[in-house]
């Protein structure tokens, strides 16, 4: 495998934005999650990495690994591209354990030589690692070629072991309608692989998308779930606003047939930052999912400081009555460093709080909304500007988030509500919204360099429990 430049290696010039208790880069880009995995006593998170820039760039694998799945230590690059398998870039892909070694599966890019960066091929990857660190890319490689009905895109592969079988989901782009799908592959070893089929196909460009990427594929209670990032649906009313867009098929896999029952697609994350999501199953059978705040349609004024991009909080991806939701991963409580607010307030207008360090900082916020006419606000202004804010409205039963410097707004709809539970994650230019224990999620990037002030506003008298804790990466 071919080595990264140290002396190319872009650092950070300014920390104004940096993140306290989220994975970033120590300088360069970062988008999609991958690899996750819990690996030899460690998690493991990879994700795509442009270490001589700020900008998108040719992808490496950057590592960071934690014994509590929120301290993070960065580890030396895993993946470098180059090689013949991988000529324009190592794209996402997963991570699976078999006997004792860490296998990484990966989309090998290529551009052809007319200088168009639109125009490209893909191929699927092996590399493996006896120590969670070091990594071998395979001499067998590529493992999975194109099929022929397929358009040039072709990857994020998502692996997993089900009765004894090893099998692959890989986002796909039909050749002859334009549509995404989802493809399934099969393997006794990880390393020779048999096409079984298409298992999810787009209703159509505009409604599920002309490309399904960075499929995921995980089981929960019972039901088989598809979560996937679509590209190309159009906007339709408050729904699908993001460029491209986050979400999951429910249904059962029939491994035998090679096909998946399964109902509409449905946005996962509401936010104006979410895309790329992946997840794996922990050792005590949770399942937890990363995701990176997109911003490929907007400025990312970090870029300016040498790096661009974060991951999420990890979360825990629940299933209720067909709808899959997140909330915060048990771990994040690790996080608290001490408790500055614990009360009960009536809130009629618009209330300030004196809160030390509110970029820092976990917000428990419990409203009742009985009345028809109730609305209520939870705000984070630096005295010029709404920089963020979540809004619930009783009579629409719909949540609204504004973040300044977006054209519009973000909306999810959870009904009338007779209570309002908030878990509110802020740090240094994110926030990370969950209501309702699973109802909606909503992901954020904000930027200031002003001093920040918290609000909670109400249409009229409400009583409003509060607790607030600082956070420490």
């Amino acid at each position: 495998m071919k080595d990264i430049d140290q002396t190319k290696i872009i650092k950070v010039s300014n920390t104004r934005y940096r993140e306290s208790f989220h994975i970033q880069t120590n300088g360069g880009w970062l988008n999609d999650p991958n690899g996750l995995c819990y690996y030899k006593g460690y998690y493991h998170v990879f994700y795509q990495f442009h270490p001589y820039s700020s900008q998108w760039g040719p992808m490496h694998w950057g590592h960071v690994r934690s014994k509590d799945l929120v301290h993070w230590k960065q580890l030396p690059v895993a993946l470098v591209p180059g090689d013949a398998e991988d000529t324009g870039g190592c794209f996402s892909g997963s991570a699976i354990v078999k006997d004792n070694r860490l296998f990484l599966i990966y989309t090998g890019h290529h551009y052809y030589d007319d200088g168009d960066q639109d125009y490209f091929w893909e191929n699927q990857n092996i590399a493996y690692s006896d120590d969670g660190i070091n990594f071998t890319k395979y001499d067998g490689n590529p493992v999975i070629e194109a099929p022929e009905d397929n358009s040039q895109d072709f990857r994020d592969p998502k692996v997993w072991e089900f009765d004894g079988q090893y099998y692959l989901v890989l986002g796909s782009r039909s050749k002859d309608d334009n549509r995404g799908r989802i493809l399934l592959y099969q393997s006794a070893d990880l390393l020779h692989w048999d096409y079984r089929g298409v298992i999810a196909k787009s209703t159509g460009e505009d409604t599920e998308g002309f490309m399904l990427e960075c499929p995921d594929f995980f089981r929960i209670n019972g039901r088989d779930i598809i979560a996937c990032s679509p590209m190309g649906i159009k906007a339709s009313g408050h729904k699908y606003l993001n460029l491209n867009q986050n979400g999951a098929f429910i249904g059962q896999l029939n491994y035998q047939t090679a096909t998946f029952e399964h109902g509409g697609f449905n946005e996962l994350d509401s936010g104006h930052n979410f895309y790329a999501a992946q997840s794996f199953l922990t050792p005590d059978g949770r399942q937890i999912q990363f995701g990176w705040f997109s911003s490929f349609d907007q400025p990312m004024p970090e870029q300016a400081d040498g790096w661009a991009g974060a991951l999420t909080l990890p979360r825990e991806l629940i299933l209720k009555d067909n709808q899959l939701g997140a909330i915060p991963a048990k771990e994040v409580k690790l996080l608290r460093n001490k408790q500055l607010l614990n009360s009960a307030q009536l809130i009629n207008g618009d209330q300030s709080l004196a809160i030390t360090d509110p970029q820092h900082t976990e917000w428990h916020v419990v409203v009742p909304v009985t009345n028809e006419n109730d609305e209520f606000t939870w705000q984070l202004s630096d005295g010029r500007h709404n920089l963020i804010s979540l809004t619930y409205t009783k009579a629409s039963g719909e949540l609204t988030v504004h973040q300044h410097g977006q054209a519009t707004n973000r909306y999810a709809q959870i009904g009338q509500v007779d209570q309002l539970d908030l878990r509110i994650f802020v740090d240094t230019s994110s926030a990370e919204f969950f209501i309702n224990n699973g109802a909606a999620t909503f992901s954020e990037r904000y930027y200031t360099t002003e001093k920040v002030t918290p609000h909670l506003v109400s249409n009229h008298s409400l009583p409003v429990n509060v607790t607030v804790y600082s956070l420490k990466g």
